[in-house]
């Protein structure tokens, strides 16, 4: 969830905070900058006495004199053209330099970004946007470029070389000149800081609504299938549509706001140069000044103004950065639920043997979820949890990996308690398979590999055989290559789980979770999976959350739960004889089943 903007106060605050989070990646290649700023005064430099030059040449062709008309000119103009190629030279090299300064920092930045939403809590993740989240990353990245090239090789030049103007005009051409080009200079971008300070809301919410239609498209095409099967193509085509209509208002806003500052801006820029003109024509006309002189302060005032007016563009687009890379660093300053505490140590299985002592858990404070609940699952123990829906069963595989912490009570292995252990090396010793298994768009190769990137070939193909995965590889044209389509929607429900499995066996973990790992197998399928399941289990422990009871008839405990708490446990036979809520379950399934 954004956090609410307050105030254009507290934005402009939070936004300059950006700029000097953003310092540390610059000086990175500390050198580089210090050539490129070297290039960036030099070009300055130059295009300042680039005028000069121009008044020296009308000067010297106005007087006409015969034995300097034919050489002075012309060296004059070859200098000119040496210092317009010398600018444009130092300002390529300016470029080339500080390339590769922008492009490592936005490396650097991305890299910290995706590094730091897969430290963000599991909560998070299920109430993000993922359309608005990657427009939101792609606009913050492509502001981080603009703002770092431009601010730094625009804004800081233009300065100097208004500095530099304001002074020449001071010394040889009296206050007059100095004075009017100060005040147009100041009401310039004093209107243009006010006009897009004014103007930036509109900036926003067209960036909104180009995020909320984004987000709208992809969570259709993602639910393509669904889309197909309640045949709601108008529904979502009008959904779409009705947030497009606000993009387009909003985008409207900004384009009138953008005509009125640009407006505006050129209004002061046209009366300030005819001023200047106009001054310098009538010291001409008085002989108060040469023709030379005229052009010198022409080209001046072009020169002046270009940069200026580019200025204001640079200006508005650094303000547009600021604001859309705003949401990017606000996700950088989201503090995740879950963390590491400080002296956290590495899980050192021996037995691994897992404990849930007096453990309390509620998503919302309202409705608890687990309820002081206690249980062991011995070294090399299969223990199943089953019960009705919504009775909690998942939500103890969540709090075992660590998505969420325990609201009371603790979780430990071999007596260590798992908030006190890393995360990464408590996940790394439990294998899971899930009840909803989500591949990524790539091969079945390469999906069973992920669980263990440092594995050989052979041991893939290995994984694949104890997953029973090995006839449907052998009837696939491309193998162990095909391609599982986004989400794995090429494969059937059976087949994703038997990847997943395989995945997991390739991961070789001492504890191992099945999360309803069969409820989407044929009969068939299931009975293949069960044997795998049973031989990969073996002398490992295993918590098993179970929806077909006669998957977990084999289990040295099963606890039932209801409603957060334990209401039965024991083996099947046990359960059975005693004819509770156990035996009424499996009463029904048998029922179903027959």
């Amino acid at each position: 969830m954004r956090r609410p903007i307050q105030s254009e106060q507290e934005v402009t605050t939070f936004n300059w905070r950006v700029v000097k989070l953003l310092l540390p990646y610059l000086f990175e290649f500390k050198t580089r900058i210090f050539l490129a700023l070297a290039c960036l005064i030099l070009t300055k430099v130059a295009s300042v006495y680039l005028p000069f030059i121009l008044k020296d040449i009308v000067d010297i062709l106005d007087k006409q004199e015969e034995n300097r008309v034919f050489l002075v000119p012309f060296a004059l103009v070859g200098a000119y053209g040496l210092i317009r190629l010398t600018i444009v030279l130092f300002a390529e090299i300016r470029d080339t330099l500080f390339g590769r300064v922008t492009e490592r920092a936005i490396r650097r930045i991305g890299l910290k970004v995706f590094q730091h939403l897969h430290k963000l809590d599991l909560d998070f993740h299920l109430n993000r946007q993922t359309g608005g989240l990657s427009r939101d990353i792609d606009r913050g990245t492509s502001g981080i470029s603009f703002l770092m090239r431009f601010m730094i090789f625009n804004i800081i030049p233009t300065l100097i070389e208004i500095i530099m103007v304001v002074s020449i005009l001071l010394i040889n051409y009296g206050i007059w000149f100095a004075l009017i080009t100060t005040m147009s200079i100041v009401l310039y971008v004093g209107y243009s800081v006010f006009a897009t300070d004014w103007r930036i809301r509109f900036i926003r919410a067209a960036n909104k609504a180009d995020s909320s239609s984004n987000t709208r498209a992809i969570d259709s095409l993602l639910n393509y299938e669904t889309v197909k099967y309640f045949t709601n193509e108008e529904y979502e085509a009008k959904a779409y549509d009705k947030q497009l209509e606000s993009w387009e208002t909003a985008k409207m806003q900004n384009r009138l706001s953008l005509f009125a500052l640009n407006g505006g801006q050129a209004v002061i820029i046209s009366c300030s140069m005819t001023a200047m003109l106009a001054l310098a024509a009538y010291q001409v006309t008085h002989q108060q000044m040469t023709l030379g002189d005229f052009v010198l302060i022409n080209a001046f005032m072009m020169q002046l103004f270009i940069p200026l007016n580019f200025l204001g563009f640079v200006y508005r687009e650094i303000k547009g950065s600021l604001a859309n890379i705003e949401h990017m660093f606000e996700l950088m300053l989201r503090k995740p639920k879950v963390e590491d505490t400080d002296n956290a140590g590495v899980l050192a299985l021996s037995q691994a043997e897992i404990k849930f002592e007096d453990v309390s858990f509620a998503y919302d404070a309202k409705r608890p979820i687990i309820k002081n609940l206690s249980f062991t699952i011995k070294s090399g123990q299969k223990v199943a949890v089953v019960g009705e829906s919504g009775s909690g069963k998942s939500t103890l595989v969540k709090l075992l990996f660590r998505f969420y912490d325990c609201d009371s009570g603790a979780i430990s292995i071999d007596g260590q308690n798992i908030h006190e252990v890393s995360q990464h090396s408590l996940r790394k010793n439990i294998g899971i398979v899930p009840q909803d298994t989500v591949l990524f768009n790539d091969t079945l190769f390469a999906n069973v590999y992920y669980g263990e990137p440092s594995a050989d070939t052979a041991a893939v193909n290995n994984a694949f055989e104890l997953a029973h995965l090995a006839d449907f590889v052998s009837r696939l044209p491309e193998g162990v290559e095909t391609i599982v389509g986004e989400r794995g929607l090429k494969l059937s429900g059976g087949e994703k789980q038997r990847v997943a499995i395989a995945r997991t066996i390739l991961k070789n973990p001492r504890i191992l979770v099945f999360d309803e790992a069969t409820s989407s197998l044929d009969s068939q399928s299931e009975q293949a999976i069960l044997t795998a399941i049973k031989e990969v289990a073996e002398h490992r422990t295993s918590l098993v959350i179970a929806h077909r009871l006669s998957t977990i008839i084999d289990a040295d405990n099963i606890i039932v739960m209801q409603q957060g708490e334990i209401i039965e446990q024991g083996t099947h036979q046990e359960l059975l004889t005693e004819q509770g809520h156990y035996f009424a379950m499996w009463q029904l399934q048998q029922s179903n089943d027959g």
